[in-house]
């Protein structure tokens, strides 16, 4: 029957303290004096010998090296020269990494210090503003050089202009051996006299 003026209890009864919980394992060491007395060492594991998977680049490089063409000679070529890939555990660069300066700092170098001197003068500022002017000089050249004229015979006459011609008085050519009418010199030495002055 429920005890009066109090809940119906639904638990059970715990055992007693000599009680132990879970699956109880029988000593199999043999205790201090066991360990004390004899020596139980560990056997050596032998470690799993690991398939490594098949190579194909090399075997199909021989294949068609012994000059093999249809698949059936290439797995005939397979069967014949298995070659595995090699492990990377034993790699040269694992077994025997590379060597390493002592002084060598691995990581992202510090930041050099912010030069205030340049802040304060303005200097980025300078820099900045020659670039631009030797970028703008640059510009101007490749464009003269674009915008190139070409040479013509207006443009060259006009940098070398052809030399006058001395003026020749003209004459009429029936009157060009036509003899004096007149002589008005006394005798002919004072007419040779006067055409060689």
């Amino acid at each position: 029957q429920a005890e009066l003026g109090k809940p119906q209890r639904n638990c059970y009864t715990l055992p007693g303290f000599d009680f132990s919980y879970g699956l109880y394992i029988q000593r199999t060491d043999g205790g201090v004096a066991e360990a004390i007395g004899h020596w139980n060492t560990a056997k050596p594991s032998t470690p799993l010998v690991q398939k490594m998977p098949r190579d194909f680049i090399t075997m199909n490089r021989g294949a068609l090296k012994a000059g093999c063409t249809t698949a059936r000679e290439f797995n005939l070529y397979y069967k014949a020269k298995d070659i595995r890939c090699k492990d990377n555990k034993y790699s040269h660069i694992k077994r025997s990494p590379p060597k390493v300066p002592a002084d060598m700092t691995y990581g992202i170098a510090s930041r050099p210090c912010t030069p205030f001197f340049d802040l304060l003068q303005h200097r980025y500022k300078e820099l900045w503003m020659e670039q631009q002017r030797a970028l703008t000089v640059a510009q101007g050249v490749e464009k003269k050089k674009r915008g190139k004229v070409r040479e013509t015979r207006t443009t060259f006459l006009r940098k070398h202009p052809p030399p006058e011609k001395e003026e020749s008085f003209w004459h009429l050519p029936h009157l060009e051996k036509v003899e004096p009418h007149l002589c008005t010199f006394p005798d002919h030495d004072a007419h040779k006299k006067v055409l060689s002055a």
